[in-house]
This record gives structure tokens, sequence and C-alpha cells, in this order.
């Protein structure tokens, strides 16, 4: 295939269309080459209070003779990763919290999708010798894939960014936390 389909065309300028909040970045790079015909991929970086950061992926792949194991014809994939304090990376719930962060994104933000599935991974690595670095890290990684019911992705790429901001720990779009103060510019 040398010409992008028009579904495709019309899921990527949907994902462009994406507006974030200030403390999240997406740009756009190279997409995977070898998972579907055709494929779109944004990194991701979001600021947190206290200074926690979460870096992401997320990827569209489209195969227009569509995919058994995806249902469809529309795949959307996944990655965030967070470092986290030690006193929450053994919170045994934190998986299964960190999973709610993304179903209830994808159920507020009214994206049509299906075939939703994927991990958490909690991670510590403790260094050791002449490495630099702190000591011990812990770290939460989510990856996730589903299949879009259509084109219109925006909604898909909202609640990406919403689960971004439940990983770092920013409140809802309009709430200010205590001790955050509002410019008066």
């Amino acid at each position: 295939m040398s010409e992008e389909p028009a579904l495709f065309r019309q899921a990527v300028e949907a994902l462009r269309s994406v507006r974030t909040r200030p403390e999240i970045e997406l740009t756009e790079v190279r997409a995977p080459q070898r998972l579907a015909p055709w494929s779109f991929a944004y990194s991701a970086e979001a600021d947190g209070p206290a200074d926690v950061l979460a870096t992401g992926r997320l990827v569209l792949l489209h195969d227009p003779d569509g995919e058994e194991a995806w249902g469809g014809v529309l795949r959307v994939v996944a990655f965030v990763r967070a470092e986290l304090d030690a006193e929450l990376a053994v919170d045994p719930l934190l998986p299964a919290v960190a999973w709610s962060w993304l179903t209830d994104a994808l159920e507020g933000s009214s994206a049509r999708w299906t075939a939703l599935g994927g991990t958490v991974t909690q991670n510590s690595s403790a260094r050791f010798g002449d490495i630099s670095g702190p000591a011990r890290t812990d770290d939460l990684e989510l990856r996730a894939s589903w299949t879009a019911l259509d084109a219109e992705l925006t909604a898909h790429g909202d609640a990406f960014c919403e689960l971004l901001s439940s990983t770092v720990g920013l409140p809802p779009v309009g709430v200010t936390l205590f001790g955050q103060r509002q410019s008066s510019l």
C-alpha cells in the first residue's frame, strides 16, 4: 500500500486534535513499523505535583484487513511509566488502582472501544557499586491496548492524557491542590 487509507488519515487527524493540559506534552515520534501496515505514535511526558514525572507512548495501529485478535481495524496501544515513592510501591492494591485509572479515563472520555487488555507492573531496582543514582527506585508500568470502534480517536487521546494525569497525581482540570497558587497574570 502506498497511499494511507482514509480511515487511518481520519484517525490520525483526530489524535492530532487532542488538546493537553499544560503539565502534559505530546510529541509525534516514529511509530513501530512491523506491527501493522499503518501506524502513528506520540511520546508523552507529564509533570505532577511533588516533581512526579510520567513518560509514555500512545500508538495507533491500522490494518485495513482487520486482525482477528483485535476484533476490528484500529488498535490503540498505551504505555505509561512513572517513578513511585517506596511506600506506594509496596501497596498490594496499586496494580488494580492503576488499571482503574485507565478504565475510568476511557469510560469518562466517551471513547468507543472494545477488547481492552493489558498489564500493570511494579518494578523495584537497587543500585550497587559505583553506579550513580539513588540506591533504590520503584516504578509503575502500565501497558494496555484496545480496539477503537471508529476513527474518532480524540476521546481516546483525551483518555490517554487523563491516564497520565492520574498517574502523576494531577487534580481534575479546574481543581487546585492545597499549596498551589494560581498566577495573577
